[in-house]
Parts: structure tokens; C-alpha cells; sequence
């Protein structure tokens, strides 16, 4: 079955508690063209949960993936089905997060020690849809943090037909570190992620992990695919304004940071109108005026105003005033 192209040159990485719907929106405001992606979703929490609260998600976002969290095929397979009729661009199993109740339910980075069911896995997940299934890993776990065990866990899934893959170029303690500290502990290794691209080169690879700027965007995009941004594209959004002129060849829109802020106030009244929490949205925005001058300023109002009982949006837009 052929899948639907996705142009996967720069991502937003999936992160748990922040990247929901409206993290997603804001996003998008800024850049039209980068991948977004669903914080992890597990099997569990739609199959027997409110899978309506989980996957809604606007029509503004595509292209947008769905990362989902899980090591049973049936269960994965039918959680992907359900995933594409939501209208999801694309379909992401999590074989990275190390956190101990990932660990507990059997999914996550641990997975990365069992590869031929990661493997089995992908294959009733890419049977059941339409849309392409990706993996997102680390380069090791544990003392399974060898070359050669990454080179056998990718040719393995591989061969269950995954075409794209996206490498967190650290390893992963699945005892010991807390998962703030994986992300932060193990040493990043680029040139791990660079190596399976050369062993692998009819395969795409995106790397993912302490990727800050355009210089390093530029260095990645020389040996691989695609550069999944995380923590930065988080704290420090607007730094993406310009990703689609740069790297998508299209006009950017220009927006500044009121712009910004203004567009969003449109959503958010919006979903005030559907009894959405403001401060639920704006936890969203309090790095758009990152490093800016008063954006302390901003980030502060937001903070002590936007969780108030009745908080509208006239909170955002008293916070813009500090730039006045």
C-alpha cells in the first residue's frame, strides 16, 4: 500500500503534558509547515478511556502526527485505525520514553530490548491504515547501548516494512535517572544517528535531542533526513517564525510576536466559548517573548492572571500592554 508523503525536514518532538491540542494551534500560527506530533497517547487510553478528549484535535494543525504508546499489535493495530479515521497524518510508536510507568505497561524505551516485537508490532499497525507508521527510539537502553544491537533493532523493524525513523541520539537508563534527566545525563551522539543513515541510506532518518538553533539544524540536515525539534521549540517558539522560508522555500508570514498573540486570542476565545480553561491554553504562550525585552513581564501576568476563576482573553491581551 503506498503512503501519503510527509515532508518531515523539521518536527516538533511529542512531549508528554505539553504538546496537546492547543500547544499544537499555537504552533501552528508560527510555522504552517513543520510536522507537529500528539504527546504520547497510550493504547489504554483509547481503547478504555475518552479517546474523543485524547485525539480531537483542528483542522489548522495538519500535518499533524499521533505518537501512541504500546506493545500489543492487536491493540496498536486497532488504536492506529482509530487514529487515521480521527484524521492523523501520520501514525508514531514511542520506543523511547524511559519513565517507569511507561515501563511498568511495557512500552517505551524498553521496547528497544525486544525489537522483533517492535517489529510485529509495525506491521499490524501499517496493515491496518493508510498513513505511513514511524518509530521514534533512543540509541540504547541500559547495557544494550552497542552499535551493533541499534543496527540489528533498526534492520529488524525495518524489514517489517517502517520506511522512517526518528533517533533521540542519546541512550536511555531505564533505572537510575529520572526521565528529566535522560533528556539531559546521557551524552547527545549525532554521529550515531549519522552512521545509521549511511548503513541505511534507503531509509529516512530524523534526529531528535538538543537541538537549539538554525546552525544546527543546518550541520544535521547535511547527513540526515529531517531534525525533530523539542524542548526549544517549546520555551522558545517564535525562533521557528522563520523555518518556512528557510527550509520549505516559502514566503514567511512575518508575523511578530503581537501577531502572534493576537491570532492566538481568536483560538482561545474560541475555545472559552466550549468552557476551555485559559490558563489550560496560555501555559502554552509564556515563551513567545523569549529573551525579549519585558517578556518577564509577559510571562508573569500570564502566570498570576490567566488561572483566575472567569479568566477570558482580555488577560492576553492586558499582558500585550506591558509592550506598549
Amino acid at each position: 500500500m503506498t503512503k501519503t508523503a510527509i515532508d518531515r525536514t523539521i518536527s516538533i518532538a511529542p512531549m508528554l503534558d505539553w504538546t496537546d491540542r492547543h500547544q499544537r494551534r499555537f504552533m501552528r500560527i508560527i510555522t504552517k509547515r513543520a510536522l507537529l506530533y500528539t504527546e504520547m497517547i497510550t493504547t489504554g487510553a483509547i481503547l478504555h478511556g475518552d479517546a474523543k478528549r485524547h485525539l480531537q484535535f483542528n483542522a489548522e494543525e495538519h500535518p499533524v502526527a499521533v505518537q501512541l504508546g504500546g506493545s500489543d499489535p492487536k491493540d496498536l493495530a486497532l488504536c492506529a485505525k482509530i487514529c487515521e479515521d480521527y484524521g492523523y497524518d501520520e501514525i508514531n510508536l514511542n520506543v523511547g520514553c524511559p519513565s517507569d510507568r511507561v515501563q511498568n505497561g511495557r512500552f517505551g524505551a524498553c521496547l528497544m530490548a525486544e525489537p522483533e516485537l517492535v517489529a510485529e508490532c509495525m506491521t499490524a499497525m501499517d496493515k491496518a491504515v493508510s498513513v505511513p507508521v514511524t518509530v521514534k527510539s533512543r540509541i540504547g537502553i541500559d547495557d544494550l547501548d552497542s552499535y551493533e544491537h541499534l543496527h540489528r533493532f533498526i534492520a529488524t523493524v525495518a524489514d517489517a516494512g517502517v520506511k522512517t525513523f526518528i533517533i533521540h541520539a542519546r541512550k536511555a537508563w531505564l533505572s537510575g535517572l529520572s526521565p528529566k534527566q535522560n533528556r539531559e545525563i546521557p551524552p547527545l551522539k549525532y554521529d550515531v544517528a549519522y552512521q545509521v543513515k549511511q548503513d541505511f541510506p534507503e531509509l529516512e532518518i530524523i534526529v531528535n535531542g538538543g537541538i537549539t538553533n538554525f546552525e544546527q539544524i543546518d550541520e544535521h540536515l547535511q547527513q540526515l533526513d529531517g531534525v525533530m525539534i523539542g524542548r526549544e521549540a517549546y520555551h522558545n517558539p517564535y525562533f521557528l517564525a522563520e523555518a518556512d522560508s528557510r527550509y520549505y522555500k516559502e514566503s514567511s508570514s512575518n508575523k511578530s510576536r503581537q501577531e502572534v498573540a493576537e491570532e492566538f486570542i481568536d483560538y482561545a476565545q474560541s475555545q472559552i466559548e466550549q468552557d476551555i480553561y485559559l490558563g489550560h491554553m496560555t501555559r502554552h504562550i509564556l515563551g513567545l517573548f523569549h529573551a525579549q525585552p519585558k517578556g518577564k513581564l509577559w510571562r508573569r501576568y500570564l502566570s498570576e492572571n490567566a488561572y483566575k476563576k472567569g479568566a477570558g482573553v482580555e488577560v492576553i491581551k492586558q499582558a500585550l500592554q506591558v509592550f506598549d
